[in-house]
């Protein structure tokens, strides 16, 4: 079979097998960048390194060679790996945050979906898991842990040199433009600026030593987003949207362009998924049925989570206290701590 394999074939094989955490293969994601037939017989292959991890390298290589070799029956190929830093802006390339364990990015397509209200109380529910944990707020327009966590006028203290220290509250350590700007001022600012805000959030603050950075990104697919991926290695995003349609097709080119930079995706958050009637128990379902488990049938990713409207969320959130802090009984307290077993599990070892 070997004989008369072709690097066409040697693709389609390849397409069996899936990047770790997703459920694309590593053809349809761009690992592979090529496939050449050598002279002396079998074939040249050049995997793009997506990761920093070793293991997940070694994962792949493993998993390459059985396909390969019990599948179709070549035995003799090259593996080669085009290292990060041939395709990243910096000299340093993609990264592992020093002291940080685990990154996970919370993103959605468009605003007013809840994405900062997902992000806080997430960080939250992982630090009542007793996890130790931080939240970078990378939303540079509009900032909005300030608020959520009512830390009123205190400031990051200074380290010496460029470096600063994050505010901690409730366990979880914070770190936001409206902390330097104050709650108020705009923030007027071109595209570069923001990109150098985010890398100096992520390599300037003093995290210490810590189990997840939540990482509450802009909307969109912009400036931030992109920034983020070329910095540091991500260890997945959540993607928050509600279930109207015009919310769904933005959350649906997030979820692509993280695809496109090759981070995992650790599924989809429904925000205001629907209303119960605290009075008789009677749910309605104000902006529709259903849109974000279709989605994530759609991309192949897992739906996470189904976040009812509350009040009770909106005012803890507004009143400077998360509402997994304010009431961990709450519905939605819950949902949120679930969510948080869940993005715990998903983490590669």
């Amino acid at each position: 079979m070997a004989a008369k394999a072709s690097a066409q074939s040697v693709l389609e094989a390849l397409r069996q097998v899936k990047y770790p955490g997703y459920q694309d293969d590593i053809v349809t994601l761009g690992i592979i960048e090529e496939v050449v037939p050598k002279a002396g017989g079998g074939f040249s292959i050049l995997l793009r390194q997506a990761t920093e991890r070793d293991g997940v390298i070694q994962h792949l290589a493993d998993a390459i060679h059985h396909t390969l070799v019990h599948g179709i029956g070549i035995e003799e190929f090259e593996l080669r790996v085009r290292k990060l830093e041939a395709e990243l802006g910096e000299k340093t390339g993609r990264v592992r945050l020093e002291g940080t364990k685990y990154i996970v990015a919370v993103a959605s397509g468009k605003g007013g979906v809840g994405k900062s209200t997902v992000a806080a109380n997430l960080a939250c529910a992982l630090a009542q898991l007793g996890l130790s944990v931080g939240l970078l707020d990378a939303d540079i327009y509009g900032p909005s842990v300030p608020m959520m966590f009512g830390t009123g006028d205190e400031r990051p203290k200074s380290a010496g040199g460029q470096n600063f220290y994050p505010i901690e509250k409730y366990g979880v350590k914070l770190i936001s433009i409206g902390f330097f700007l104050g709650e108020r001022a705009p923030v007027i600012w071109r595209g570069p600026m923001v990109m150098g805000a985010v890398r100096q959030f992520l390599k300037d603050t003093l995290w210490g030593t810590q189990d997840f950075l939540i990482v509450d990104l802009p909307p969109g697919t912009g400036d931030a987003q992109l920034t983020l991926a070329q910095q540091v290695s991500l260890d997945g995003a959540i993607i928050v949207t509600t279930p109207q349609d015009v919310a769904l097709l933005d959350a649906l080119r997030a979820v692509r362009m993280f695809r496109q930079v090759h981070c995992p995706l650790l599924g989809v958050v429904e925000n205001m998924s629907y209303f119960e009637c605290p009075d008789c128990g009677e749910r309605d379902e104000l902006f529709g049925h259903g849109g974000g488990e279709r989605m994530a049938v759609q991309e192949r990713i897992d739906l996470l989570a189904k976040i009812p409207i509350q009040t009770d969320l909106r005012k803890a959130g507004d009143e400077g206290m998360p509402l997994v802090i304010r009431n961990p009984s709450h519905p939605a307290s819950i949902a949120f701590k679930d969510l948080a077993r869940r993005v715990v599990a998903a983490m590669p070892e």
